[in-house]
Order: structure tokens, then C-alpha cells, then sequence
């Protein structure tokens, strides 16, 4: 049996394009002891991908020239020598990678564990909000931000995977949230969701002085999916005793050291005492099931509702990527195959 799959072609000169990866087809492993066969179907698309095909040294191990795509995704068993798992069952794992069907390694550690799929809930939710994103804005809220009740949270990229969740979650925890994304359609979603306001930075000129009227008060968490310009303005509107979640860069992902060169926030936050943090969910992997019985609870109780973006396709998962990172996407960018 042959398996399609994504591999890295080469490393990108700034943004990725279509060729930076090439579709090949692989035989298929023989099993080992203790693994199973998975035909995928879905995949997901994340901004973490984007620095997995980067030279430089990042918090992980990359993708090699050459080698496949990194990348979570839910599947079916085919065939099994575990165990604990059987045909038909179904799994998710972080170390699914851009292919048709993956031999994987259940009894993995941390995040390249394998893991059942709850039957309550559609498959791909494990790869949204029961999944990485999901986890992601439950540490960045409950663990580094902690807003309390009639605080002010600001989330960038309020609409994406991660940012939706988070919205959703401060808001559970009493703040007032303020949403910045990329279009009226997005915003629109975000109040949706029982976000307080709205912020259009693409049509937003002073985008300093429209998180200030948004936040006359200060910022008292700030969760940024961003960096770049957004960053700035929000850093330059913290309240005293700020808390700052860096989770994302997907504005600055692509520009060179010299492009990156915004507020030089030193002194401002002297005057907050504001703390900043940078947030790798696979720190907090030891959190997910914790994080996940709170979410699961949410969502039964309406509380955390969801929008996804489905391409379908495995030819389709560079536009996937290059949508995603482009912000085209409304909500979680999946691939259906």
C-alpha cells in the first residue's frame, strides 16, 4: 500500500509559498510492536508549523529538507499490534504529519502521545477547542494571565483557533474582553461569542489610540497572538500590574531581525510593573487532561462555542497553511481528507 505525503522541498526565503513543500508517495511501514495504522482524516493547520520549517534553532525540533510535514491530526485504526488499541477506533495525535496514513507509536510521552477521541464530541473538536489551541488559551488565561472579575483582557487573533477559546474563557472568569481581528466578519463573530468589543486593525489608522478608547482603564491582560504593530499598541496601554501572554508572532513570523523592531517598552514597563511571559504549550502538556474536563464541561454548557474553516483535500494543505498564516481563515483551519 502507498502513502501520499507533504515533505519539506526546501526552506522558504520569507513567506512559504505553494512550492516550499512536495507531494510524494511513500510505501507504508511494516508495524512494530505496539503501533497501529491510522488512515487520517482530518489535519490541522497551526501557526506553530512555521517554525518547524525555519533553519533557525526554535523550541522544537524542525522539519528537514526532505522529510515530512509536521502537523496533529485525527484518524481511524486499519490495523493494530497494540494492545489497548483496535480497528476502528479513533485517535488523535500531535505526530500525524501531511499524509494520507500514519504508523503511530501510541505509548509516546507528552505531546506525540497517541489519543481516543471522545465519543461526544465531532472528531476534529480534538484538534480545536478539545485539542493544542484549546489547551493553549486554558494555560495563557488560567496559569499566566489570571484575570479577575471586571478586568480588562485584550486578545489578538481573537478569531483564530486559539484566540476564540481564550476569549471565551476570560470571559467565564468575569473580565471584559476586547477583540482584535482582521475583518468585520471576524469581530462580528467574536461579539458573537459575548466578547465586549471590537478592533479592525486593518481598517483601524490609530490603532493606539482605538485600544485606549477601547480600554480607557488600561489593558490588565493582554493575550497576544501576534506580535508586530499590535503589540506595540497594546503594550503601550497596559495597566499597572499587566499581564502579558506571548503566545503567537504570525505578524512578524516572516520578517527579518531588522523588521521586527517595534516599541521599546522598557520604560513603560517600569511604570505598570507589568510581567510578561512567553507561553510553548508543550510545557503545559501535563495540564491537557485538566484543561480538558474544564472545556468539555464549557462546552456542554454552551459556553464555549466554536467556528471552523474546512479545506478538503491533502493536496490542498500548503493553501491550507499559506490561508492560515495570511489570515484568511474564519476560525480553526482544518483539512478534511
Amino acid at each position: 500500500m502507498m502513502n501520499r505525503q507533504w515533505v519539506l522541498d526546501h526552506y522558504p526565503d520569507g513567506p512559504a509559498t505553494l512550492d516550499t513543500w512536495r507531494l510524494i508517495e511513500t510505501p507504508i511501514p511494516e508495524l512494530g510492536p505496539r503501533q497501529i495504522l491510522v488512515r487520517v482524516q482530518w489535519l490541522s493547520l497551526d501557526p506553530y508549523m512555521r517554525g518547524r520549517i525555519s533553519p533557525a534553532q526554535n523550541y522544537t525540533a524542525g522539519v528537514k529538507p526532505g522529510g515530512a510535514m509536521h502537523g496533529g491530526g485525527v484518524g481511524e485504526v486499519i490495523a493494530s499490534s497494540h494492545p489497548d488499541w483496535a480497528v476502528g477506533d479513533l485517535v488523535e495525535t500531535m505526530a500525524m504529519n501531511w499524509q494520507e496514513y500514519a504508523v503511530v507509536t501510541p505509548d509516546l510521552p507528552g505531546a506525540a502521545r497517541a489519543n481516543r477521541v471522545p465519543k461526544d464530541v465531532p472528531p476534529q473538536a480534538c484538534l480545536s477547542w478539545l485539542g493544542m489551541p484549546g489547551l493553549t488559551a486554558y494555560v495563557g488565561l488560567l496559569e499566566i494571565g489570571r484575570p479577575k472579575p471586571g478586568e480588562t483582557v485584550v486578545v489578538s487573533a481573537a478569531s483564530g483557533a486559539v484566540g476564540q477559546v481564550a476569549g471565551q474563557i476570560a470571559k467565564l472568569m468575569g473580565a471584559r474582553v476586547v477583540a482584535i481581528a482582521g475583518s468585520d466578519d471576524k469581530l462580528a463573530h467574536c461579539l458573537g461569542l459575548g466578547m465586549d468589543a471590537g478592533i479592525n486593525y486593518r481598517t483601524t489608522k490609530d490603532l493606539d489610540a482605538a485600544i485606549a478608547a477601547a480600554c480607557p482603564d488600561g489593558v490588565d491582560v493582554f493575550f497576544d497572538n501576534t506580535g508586530g504593530p499590535i503589540h506595540d499598541a497594546v503594550l503601550a496601554n497596559l495597566a499597572v500590574r499587566a499581564r502579558v501572554i506571548i503566545c503567537g508572532r504570525i505578524a512578524v513570523v516572516d520578517k527579518t531581525p531588522a523588521e521586527d523592531i517595534g516599541l521599546r517598552a522598557s520604560a513603560r514597563l517600569i511604570v505598570t510593573r507589568a510581567t510578561i511571559q512567553g507561553l510553548v504549550v508543550f510545557d503545559w502538556w501535563h495540564l491537557r487532561d485538566e484543561a480538558f474536563k474544564h472545556l468539555a464541561a464549557w462546552h456542554r454548557s454552551g459556553h464555549i462555542r466554536f467556528r471552523e474553516d474546512v479545506l478538503d483535500g491533502l493536496e490542498r494543505m500548503p493553501e491550507a497553511f499559506l490561508r492560515m498564516m495570511a489570515g484568511g481563515n474564519h476560525g480553526k483551519q482544518l483539512v478534511r481528507l
